[in-house]
């Protein structure tokens, strides 16, 4: 391609590759797509994206099919890979100026040499490190920003390779420049601390964009650059550094605003400091051992005393509670019970701990989370009262103790009041003894505080099991707490109803639980406490549960249910409340019968709605496998609904079924096994087996078992319909299966003889020769040969002339007489009667054997 009358081509179609028009904009993509295999394509984009005249979306367009060209052409063995030359001309050219006036342009440049570099740097790119190192020196304000922002990029993706000999050029090239790293970020860094007094917002942001890019690359050096970090002075210098540098910027908060942009990179600087310190601490924890003591007190003076109180923010204090955490939980700091089985690393590490968590400074850390960081704010009050679903959704995210003040501060107090409880169940115990009666409803703080403290006992209530006599404390304080009807409490009557369910699998005698099922009643009736739904499992969910204490509760329990799914709008919050319909079920099982008329109802209406939530659904099908258990023949009467849910749930031409495909075999099976007799449709539905037995999935076992259900249920008419194709899938699988699943597969086979002994080895006469040949040749699994005689016991007891054709169309394959055959086969078959070891199957054998001394055969 030459580049100069290319150019001008290449520049109209990337243009028409911008419009909104397709039919402007296909042709020209087609065109671009056409052009990414020829020669000097990449270059003419380079000298588009470079020449800052043109139009931004073109030169934006340029720029991602030049980066999408590194992806699948720029190395050697990639099929039309480009030549050497022209990577030479592009590296030279990619480096050649740093001055990019447009931010997501130079950021998709930055990453694309980054891409080149991961491939090139630094045999075939020596000069790009100097290169970048050089740039970021200028005085040029737009030409620095620029050069460090590739340096950062470069920087991350050289740090990402995991191959040994990568992390050794890394190492190598960390070592190289980490001094000039350092003295870069020290220098931004002042020179933020400068101007920051100046009011001056553009040139504040300036200088703070670079602090945060070159501590971005120090960071990548720092946690990835050094085997042995802890024996480099200079990184060790800048990490015992950063707690001074983040008091500085802590305090630059006070003169910035708290809504502008300066604030926000300001925040993300600090966030940035924290980040090195965890990183560091989870990639190197003996290395860290030096920094544990400087790490806790700055982190606990910080989020536990008054030190932090109008510097702090969200966000950095989860990010010092991690940091708390992390220490407290590292393995690497925990010694073996016999301690002269510990390093003197981990010695050295757990002495250090020991001696900053003195009781003092355990007993303010747990009084303050409590009593500080557990207290429920006016925000989270007025939401619970707006919105209770979103509440209990947002309270109860995945991974959001990571991120989220309350979940991180609840995560903190478990793993501290883990490792030191005999510290700190003193203190805890305390507390509630100075909370024991009721509470003024008048006085908001002291429910507050109530509820704080209900927190921590439940969340420790493993910890507490020797320490605190639930039972009574439930019948004299909580209980009556749950009757206090007054609005006021509604906050406190939530969390004590919380607190049991946190209790009742560790400590609780099983002849309250009726006063438990009454109160549960009573709250369930209040739609303001819909958060309930998640605690209302634990008394059927564990393993005292008596069903004859929770029948006269049954119906009342049940309809409060219903009612609840169906008023409920959160996706999370039906799912829940499905779960402990599913419990209920599943507990009292027949005895549900009189009640689920209602739930039967409306699960179709649900199925419907809930098109776009697999998850929704996967608790349908959990619901609707203890609802056909629980009705066992009855649930015939669910077909009309179930079965078209059992045909989707099992298609996997459907995409759902990566999500309910587990599931729906389940309720298939659990439909098949309560099944009075076949039907049309409930048969018709086996359609979805051949494919499932092509995924060879770990749900095989679940295939065989309602294979055999339809077996059992109706051999002949199952068999007629579906037995061709079951066999062609069976013998595919027998090549490739494993030893278990061989004898899965020969188990159904054994089934169709043993129920239908006319039709079954009609059916299955191509899997036969290969079970008389497995016999014959003695296989060595002794499991395999009992099915295998297990096969052919049915086969020669139950129909003696189909054996006949078989031996003799053997007796052809291995070119013998029949009587010669048929004498190797009984030598091997009572040779190997020992490998049989269920009576029925031993049985069978003899039986069958016996069965030939009838016969003329010698």
């Amino acid at each position: 391609m030459d580049l100069n009358s290319a150019s001008t081509v290449v520049l109209q179609v990337l243009t028409q590759a911008t419009s909104q028009d397709t039919a402007v904009l296909k042709p020209a993509e087609e065109q671009l797509k056409q052009w990414e295999t020829q020669p000097g394509f990449y270059s003419v984009l380079l000298n588009i994206f470079t020449n800052h005249t043109l139009d931004i979306n073109v030169r934006w367009l340029a720029v991602l099919y030049f980066k999408h060209g590194i992806d699948r052409y720029w190395r050697r063995v990639a099929p039309h890979a480009l030549s050497e030359e022209e990577k030479t001309t592009l590296r030279a050219g990619l480096i050649t100026n740093f001055n990019e006036p447009i931010n997501q342009i130079a950021t998709q440049i930055a990453v694309l040499i980054a891409k080149v570099a991961r491939l090139d740097c630094p045999r075939q790119w020596p000069e790009l490190i100097p290169t970048l190192i050089e740039s970021v020196k200028v005085q040029d304000d737009l030409r620095q920003h620029r050069a460090l922002l590739t340096f950062y990029h470069v920087t991350k993706t050289l740090a990402s390779k995991r191959l040994a000999a990568d992390r050794k050029l890394f190492y190598d090239l960390a070592s190289g420049i980490y001094n000039f790293a350092c003295s870069l970020w020290n220098h931004h860094t002042d020179t933020f601390l400068q101007q920051v007094s100046s009011g001056n917002e553009a040139v504040i942001l300036s200088s703070l964009e670079r602090t945060l890019l070159s501590l971005k690359v120090l960071r990548k050096l720092t946690v990835n650059g050094f085997v042995e970090p802890h024996k480099n002075m200079e990184v060790m210098g800048f990490l015992h550094g950063i707690f001074e540098r983040l008091k500085q910027f802590l305090e630059c908060s006070r003169s910035i605003g708290t809504d502008n942009v300066c604030r926000d990179r300001l925040e993300k600087t600090i966030i940035l400091f924290t980040k090195v310190l965890l990183d560091f601490l989870d990639q190197h924890p003996f290395s860290f051992t030096p920094l544990i003591q400087r790490s806790l007190e700055f982190s606990v003076s910080y989020v536990f005393t008054e030190v932090g109180e109008g510097v702090t923010f969200e966000r950095f204090i989860v990010q010092c509670m991690n940091l708390i955490k992390m220490i407290v939980k590292n393995y690497a700091y925990k010694p073996s019970k016999n301690f002269e089985d510990s390093s003197p690393e981990t010695l050295e590490a757990h002495k250090i701990k020991m001696a900053f968590f003195t009781y003092p400074t355990l007993t303010e850390i747990c009084r303050r989370l409590v009593s500080h960081y557990f207290l429920l704010t006016e925000e989270e009050l007025t939401m619970w009262e707006e919105d209770p679903e979103g509440f209990t959704v947002e309270e109860t995210g995945g991974d959001s103790w990571k991120y989220s003040l309350r979940p991180c501060t609840e995560v903190l107090f478990i793993d501290i009041f883990h490792e030191y409880n005999q510290t700190l169940t003193p203190v805890l115990l305390e507390m509630m003894q100075t909370l024991q009666g009721p509470t003024n409803v008048e006085d908001m703080n002291a429910l507050l505080i109530k509820d704080a403290v209900y927190n921590a006992v439940g969340l420790a209530a493993y910890e507490l099991f020797d320490s605190v006599d639930f039972d009574q404390w439930f019948k004299n304080q909580l209980l009556p707490e749950l009757q206090v009807i007054h609005n006021r409490y509604k906050p406190l009557r939530r969390r004590v109803i919380w607190l049991i369910g946190q209790w009742i699998s560790v400590k609780f005698k099983s002849d309250l639980r009726p006063m438990l099922y009454e109160a549960i009643c009573n709250l369930l009736q209040d739609q303001d406490l819909v958060v309930l739904f998640l605690n209302c499992a634990s008394p059927v969910d564990d393993f005292e549960f008596r069903t004859d204490q929770f029948l006269p509760y049954l119906e009342t329990m049940f309809t409060l249910l219903f009612q609840l799914l169906q008023q409920v709008t959160e996706c999370d919050t039906k799912m829940h409340v499905l779960h402990v319909l599913s419990c209920v079920i599943e507990r009292v099982n027949m005895q549900i019968r009189p009640y689920v008329g209602c739930l039967v109802q409306y699960l179709p209406l649900l199925w419907k709605q809930s098109e776009e939530h697999n998850m929704l659904r996967c608790a349908i099908l959990t619901t609707l496998i203890h609802l056909v258990q629980g009705l066992g023949a009855d649930s015939k009467n669910l077909y009309p609904f179930l079965l078209p849910v059992i045909q989707l749930s099992t298609d996997v031409s459907q995409p759902p079924h990566v999500y309910l495909l587990e599931d729906g075999l389940e309720l298939w099976l659990v439909t098949l096994e309560n099944s009075p007799c076949i039907t049309p449709e409930l048969l018709r539905v086996f359609q979805n087996m051949s494919p499932l037995l092509e995924l060879s999935s770990e749900n095989l076992r679940t295939c065989f078992k309602i294979i055999n259900g339809y077996i059992f249920l109706s051999s002949t008419e199952f068999l007629q319909t579906y037995a061709v194709g079951l066999c062609q899938s069976f013998c595919e699988l027998l090549k490739e299966i494993t030893t278990e699943g061989q004898v899965q597969v020969l188990k159904v086979v054994e089934n169709a003889l043993k129920v239908n002994p006319i039709l079954g080895p009609q059916m299955f006469q191509p899997i036969l020769p290969y079970v008389f040949k497995g016999i014959i040749e003695g296989e060595r699994y002794p499991v395999v040969m009992s099915t295998y005689l297990g096969v052919m016991g049915r086969v020669l007891l139950q129909n003696t002339s189909f054996f006949s054709s078989l031996l003799n169309e053997m007796a052809h394959k291995f070119n013998q007489e029949m009587d010669q055959l048929l004498g190797n086969m009984i030598e091997m078959w009572v040779d190997r009667m020992d490998n049989i070891t269920q009576p029925e199957r031993r049985k069978l054998s003899a039986l069958a054997l016996l069965s030939l001394l009838p016969s003329d055969n010698r």
